[in-house]
């Protein structure tokens, strides 16, 4: 209750407060289709400028907190009482604690697991990271599976016959006092990777070397003789729903897979399997855009991260010989009912976007235009207008996430070799870049990129290669001077 009080009364201060201010595109325009184009040319052509919008990155979504509990807000235009609480029983199941059937109440966790919870993976709703010492993994998983195989329906991955699509570290032990065997560690390594600038700086790039040792003795069964590997840190979970709400049309407008107009950036959708739909659906979310919408996205979260059946998984994930797995306990009911798994997708659709901060400073206007010259735009997309949505705070809303969402080949140094239903080895999804700057202040670290390999701003784009060559090749002949303040934009976003 005291969150919710809290949040009626932000809600009448930030009232007051948008009372007070100037919006250069009116509410009307969010529906007009050259709006759009009118609001992206003057965000352009006048990056240096102030602009009333520029800090409110989610549209009237924004939050402005800049504390730990940054990412853990609700969007700021929720002004329904019945769904404020909606979203705080949401957010309750979402750091959840799960435990083994027979325990209590919140049972079904397993049989084999990374997490116990989604807030596990997501600490107050941020980033992961890698492990500290190189083998614990908790903020990080690792999706494995048959080299160069297509499921003949999906399109999708193949998983490994003992092990499956995504390796599960953990495992119960089960209310017959059985120890369920998890499939394996894992343990990474990084090389130092020593370069210069034209200028004369020196920098360093680490490059992550994973070694799985299979838990074959406890499964008994032998270790893949070949397997695809990739390993994905946890994402931040603002702006979810904002991101599910750009058209489809705007995807499909960005895509350029042919590179027809010759800019070398050669976008493309993914088209991934839609569980409740049995079809193919473009893809959103996920480091290679491999789900379509957040209910599957949580729904498949909750099995492959915390061993949770639910509707659109309906059963536990213990592929082949893994018999200890397959004859744990299990209830007679989903662990996850259809109730729950919408409270979580409600909530993970509405955390609000946090806003932009010193975004008025010269320092930080000249690093916004640096980052539009060198090209870093074009697939970090500044500026959209969401189209309708069944929930009504994230539909036409002027937002300024950074991405197209789109799959581009990044180059050799980033492949993980390991296809997405239409994403080759090579291929990410463009993440979104809002809210970056307060990762360090939410979950106390600023490791980027999907193993979190790169160990600040810089690295990341130095990691940059393929389609984004060009502007990485731009940014390192700028004056060290330059490139400090395209630092200092991502961190004001």
């Amino acid at each position: 209750m005291f969150r919710i009080f809290t949040k009626l009364i932000l809600l009448i201060q930030t009232s007051l407060f948008l009372g007070a201010c100037s919006h250069p595109f009116q509410e009307k325009d969010k529906k007009n289709p050259t709006a759009e184009w009118t609001a992206l040319a003057y965000y352009l052509m006048n990056a240096n400028q102030d602009d009333p919008r520029e800090a409110y990155s989610g549209g009237d979504t924004t939050t402005f907190d800049t504390t730990v509990n940054a990412f853990d807000l609700i969007a700021n235009n929720v002004d329904d009482i019945d769904r404020l609480v909606r979203f705080d029983n949401g957010n309750a199941n979402f750091n959840l604690n799960w435990v083994p059937v027979g325990s209590t109440a919140l049972q079904g966790l397993g049989p084999t697991f990374n997490s116990t919870s989604c807030n596990g993976c997501h600490v107050r709703d941020g980033r992961g990271k890698p492990p500290d010492d190189g083998t614990n993994l908790t903020t990080m998983l690792i999706r494995i599976g048959k080299t160069g195989e297509i499921h003949p329906v999906t399109g999708g991955n193949v998983g490994l016959d003992n092990f499956g699509t995504q390796l599960n570290p953990r495992g119960i032990i089960d209310n017959n006092g059985n120890t369920i065997p998890g499939e394996g560690s894992v343990h990474i390594t990084y090389q130092e990777i020593v370069g210069i600038f034209p200028d004369g700086e020196t920098y360093s790039l680490r490059k992550p070397t994973y070694t799985i040792n299979w838990n074959t003795t406890g499964l008994g069964v032998a270790a893949p003789a070949s397997f695809e590997l990739s390993p994905r840190t946890a994402p931040i979970i603002p702006g979810l729903g904002l991101l599910e709400a750009i058209p489809e049309t705007k995807l499909t407008e960005w895509a350029d897979p042919n590179d027809s107009n010759g800019d070398g950036i050669s976008g493309k959708i993914n088209l991934v399997w839609d569980r409740a739909t049995s079809s193919a659906k473009v893809g959103r979310f996920g480091w290679k855009a491999g789900q379509p919408n957040l209910r599957q996205q949580n729904a498949e979260a909750f099995l492959g991260d915390i061993g949770l059946t639910n509707p659109l998984f309906p059963t536990n994930d213990c592929p082949g010989s893994q018999t200890d797995c397959a004859a744990s306990p299990a209830l007679s009911e989903l662990e996850v009912s259809e109730v729950r798994l919408g409270l979580v997708s409600f909530y993970t659709s509405l955390v609000g976007v946090p806003g932009r901060r010193g975004w008025k400073l010269d320092t930080v206007k000249k690093g916004k235009v640096s980052f539009l010259e060198i090209g870093c735009a074009n697939c970090h997309k500044p500026y959209v207008i969401t189209g309708e949505h069944t929930t009504r705070e994230i539909s036409n809303q002027d937002i300024r996430p950074y991405t197209d969402l789109l799959l581009h080949d990044m180059g050799e140094g980033l492949a993980d070799n390991r296809g997405e239903f239409l994403a080759n080895g090579r291929e990410w999804r463009t993440p979104p870049l809002w809210a970056i700057g307060l990762i360090k202040q939410v979950n106390q670290h600023e490791f980027f990129l999907h193993d979190g390999r790169a160990r600040g701003y810089q690295e990341a784009i130095l990691w940059h290669g393929g389609e984004a060559e060009s502007a990485k090749q731009k940014f390192m002949h700028l004056s060290k001077e330059d490139r400090s303040n395209i630092i200092l934009f991502l961190k004001s976003l």
